[in-house]
């Protein structure tokens, strides 16, 4: 039964690359405070850090289904949860960033209604792929594992492509605000989020 795993830990590999996103939400922030700024990172940052925990959860999962010798019945079972989770997570965020409204930045509308098409349409991407994960064969193996590469390599595009609105709004001010919350610092992937 151990055939699915090589693929399984492709798929694991390529899942952490996508799920980076959302973690990118910290940096080493400013000290000229922006009050209005800051309320509405606070809204953004304290949002996001229950998704960014999900997300981090989902991941796991997958790549503690990778590490036994799993069926491709509970490969899928687990996948399939990891990328429904995803999906609600991401489309939470991006709830959350366009209810906090846009940012008192330059061109922070379109900065904000970027983000926020960004992030549905990295939720749409998510959902897709559970649907796929659902339509697998587990009965045949060599076609689950086949099943489970095209996933893989869709998994890849999606990490490599997508945050691009998203570290734009990131950037500057925003960003320096986001870090200035400790909520993005815990949802942040680096632990020496520094003050300063």
């Amino acid at each position: 039964m151990e055939g699915t795993n090589p693929v399984n830990k492709k798929l694991a590999v390529a899942l952490s690359g996508g799920a980076v996103l959302v973690l990118a939400l910290s940096g080493c922030s400013g000290d000229d405070s922006n009050e209005k700024l800051d309320a509405w990172a606070k809204q953004v940052c304290d949002a996001v850090q229950p998704q960014a925990k999900k997300i981090a959860a989902a991941n796991s999962a997958i790549q503690k289904e990778t590490s036994d010798s799993s069926t491709p019945e509970e490969v899928q079972k687990t996948d399939a949860q990891a990328f429904q989770d995803m999906s609600d997570a991401y489309k939470a965020i991006g709830a959350a960033v366009n209810k906090a409204g846009a940012p008192d930045v330059e061109n922070g509308e379109k900065k904000q209604q970027d983000a926020v098409k960004e992030l549905n349409g990295i939720a749409s991407s998510y959902a897709s792929l559970k649907n796929q994960v659902d339509d697998l064969d587990t009965k045949d193996q060599a076609k689950f594992a086949d099943g489970l590469k095209g996933i893989a390599t869709e998994l890849d595009k999606l990490g490599q492509s997508g945050s691009d609105a998203l570290t734009t709004l990131e950037e500057g001010e925003v960003g320096q605000a986001m870090a200035r919350q400790e909520t993005c610092k815990s949802a942040s992937s680096s632990p020496s989020a520094t003050q300063g």
